[in-house]
């Protein structure tokens, strides 16, 4: 079974199973056992963690073709709000997209998503490795998908799924450059990466809340806070030329191996942000994963 879906159903996640052989084990030292499953799996050469790394590759591939034709047709149709529209329809189809995938790898579809669960010990290392390269496989398929089909004024006019900080434009006197700088979209992807994390992907790792919500409840929180944020991050800087918080490194990179040219700039932003948003993450979850549940602490206290 998916170690995303042995955490749900209140199963002992894949951490504790290796913790409980590496204290079993006689003679040897803990932390080396402990350390050891970490990097060398069994799970590299698991058919099971392969299959799970195709419906990670197919899925963000499908994200990376869906997203940008929504961000396409947004532009095209001249609304007064395409950000808004983006948002909106980020929602539904993240959901959906989640609800695909996560029978046979846990729904994913993103590096921050594989990372965290990594971290807080809901997948093992090896698993996450294998998970992030397809994702990151699938992403650049998705973008050549994209680029097989528009055509090249679209191709010239849109990014192509890219995460940019900053556009080429006309200008009175020549072209001109229009975005943001790199300092501003870094603590953009830092607060809204550990918001998606904190707010909504928390939900799908505690057992506590998974269980009580249920699957599909689960996966619409995580696509409406994702579209709140890409929202929120367009609007707040109110500049053309940026596209908002990427929340996805995967979907950055392929579109710029894929298209190349203006998208590898800052692309370092992309992938530093949501790392350290990661790594804040974890502390959070290292704090208070001991702590009783809160419905035990007011269990104890007598209310008013």
């Amino acid at each position: 079974m998916d170690p995303v879906v042995m955490n749900i159903v209140g199963q002992d996640s894949p951490r504790k199973v290796e913790e409980s052989k590496a204290t079993s084990l006689e003679g040897k030292d803990s932390s080396r056992t402990a350390f050891l499953p970490c990097i060398i799996s069994h799970e590299f050469f698991s058919p099971e963690v392969w299959r799970a790394s195709v419906a990670e590759l197919l899925g963000t591939a499908v994200l990376v073709f869906v997203l940008d034709t929504i961000v396409i047709s947004s532009y095209q149709t001249k609304t007064e709000t395409p950000n808004l529209v983006i948002s909106f329809f980020i929602f539904p189809t993240l959901t959906i997209l989640l609800l695909a995938t996560f029978p046979i790898s846990g729904g994913h579809i993103n590096p921050i998503i594989t990372f965290s669960a990594a971290l807080v010990g809901v997948i093992s290392h090896s698993r996450a490795f294998v998970y992030v390269l397809a994702q990151c496989a699938g992403a650049v398929l998705g973008a050549l998908a994209l680029k097989a089909v528009v055509n090249s004024n679209i191709e010239e006019t849109f990014s192509l799924g890219g995460c940019t900080l900053s556009v080429i434009v006309p200008g009175p006197d020549g072209a001109i450059t229009v975005g943001i700088n790199t300092g501003q979209a870094l603590w953009l992807e830092i607060i809204c990466t550990f918001v998606l994390l904190f707010a909504s992907v928390w939900i799908g790792f505690d057992d506590r809340q998974a269980k009580a919500l249920g699957l599909v409840l689960v996966c619409s929180i995580i696509g409406a806070v994702a579209g709140v944020l890409v929202f929120v991050s367009t609007t707040v800087t109110a500049t053309k030329g940026y596209a908002g918080a990427g929340m996805n490194p995967a979907r950055c990179l392929g579109a710029a191996l894929v298209r190349g040219g203006q998208l590898w700039n800052g692309l370092w932003v992309f992938w530093v942000g949501p790392a350290i948003a990661c790594l804040l993450f974890y502390v959070y979850v290292k704090t208070i994963r001991d702590l009783p549940p809160w419905t035990e602490v007011l269990s104890k206290n007598e209310l008013p």
